[in-house]
């Protein structure tokens, strides 16, 4: 809590800000799409977040509006395999359409 405090008040220094594997980057906020991140080495990948946007799904034949968040994830494929990332998504996706399958 108190280095969330600290960087809400723009006081984190450098060494308070590493250590991290993986970065978390939101383009939504300015109306953003879609974006190709870039890994911030040593960490081994960031996933980029954009703006909902309203598309249309099909349920039985029948047409309605689906908020829809676009993800891009860059990774170091030294590191991680593009398959145990494809995997990291799926389980991201199922997360976040349905929050109760990561409750314990």
């Amino acid at each position: 809590d108190a280095l969330a405090a600290k960087a809400r008040d723009r006081k984190l220094r450098p060494d308070e800000m590493g250590g991290a594997s993986m970065t978390i980057s939101n383009l939504g906020g300015i109306g953003g799409s879609a974006f190709t991140p870039i890994v911030n080495p040593p960490e081994v990948a960031i996933l980029g977040l954009t703006r909902t946007q309203t598309e249309t799904a099909w349920n039985d034949g029948t047409p309605r509006p689906v908020p829809m968040l676009p993800l891009d994830l860059s990774y170091d494929h030294r590191v991680i395999n593009g398959a145990d990332a494809a995997k990291f998504l799926a389980t991201l996706k199922t997360a976040i359409e349905k929050p109760e399958t990561i409750l314990v």
